[in-house]
């Protein structure tokens, strides 16, 4: 596993994508990935630290976890399969067990920023998908 940053959020109007890039903390690698623009949006908000009078999606999801007696301890994108990645979400529950929960990497990685938790990729995903800085 390699962790990731977020690097930057582009947006492309043309081709009306949004893309996030992760960056390996420790190299020099990119990883972009499109995402839809509600999730870019839930990274924006926590990015610019603006609180919205009620909680969005991620926020209750994290309260949510949080409520039960869990907490997101990473997120790892651990598979690329025809174009689309595919992530994991890592909760810790019960004393230290540790319950794996398929999930998309946009909401992922919203929610990995919200929790301060860190991101990750299997070497595999950032051999196929990744480019050089």
């Amino acid at each position: 596993m390699v962790e990731l940053v977020l690097s930057k959020i582009k947006v492309d109007e043309s081709r009306n994508e949004q893309v996030i890039v992760l960056k390996e903390k420790e190299g020099k690698r990119l990883l972009p990935v499109v995402i839809g623009i509600a999730e870019v949006n839930a990274i924006k908000l926590k990015l610019t630290g603006i609180k919205p009078p009620r909680p969005l999606t991620h926020d209750l999801l994290i309260s949510i976890i949080e409520s039960l007696g869990a907490k997101l301890q990473k997120i790892l994108i651990d598979r690329l399969e025809n174009n689309t990645f595919y992530a994991k979400l890592y909760l810790s529950v019960d004393h230290g067990k540790e319950v794996l929960i398929d999930a998309r990497p946009s909401d992922s990685v919203a929610l990995a920023l919200r929790a301060g938790v860190p991101i990750f990729v299997e070497e595999q995903v950032l051999k196929e998908a990744g480019v050089s800085e």
